[in-house]
């Protein structure tokens, strides 16, 4: 349980680390930038495990979840 607390409390904190969009919060990356990592592919690791999820979040309108998380923490 408490791994799973801190998987969404590190998904919610966890920033883009390169590119037009650099230290903003994966969450709060626009969801036409997510679509293009859908269709050109996820990248390795945990990033690209977090934007598959950020992915999945805003396709099923959760991300406030996400954020209410962040705002918290």
């Amino acid at each position: 349980m408490e791994q799973n607390k801190q998987f969404l409390i590190d998904l919610a904190t966890a920033k883009m680390p390169f590119g037009k969009y650099k230290n903003q919060y994966l969450i709060d990356l626009p969801e036409f930038y997510i679509v293009w990592f859908k269709n050109q592919g996820f990248p390795k690791g945990k990033l690209g495990n977090q934007l598959a999820l950020i992915y999945e979040l805003k396709l099923n309108g959760l991300e406030d979840l996400v954020k209410g998380i962040r705002n918290k923490n």
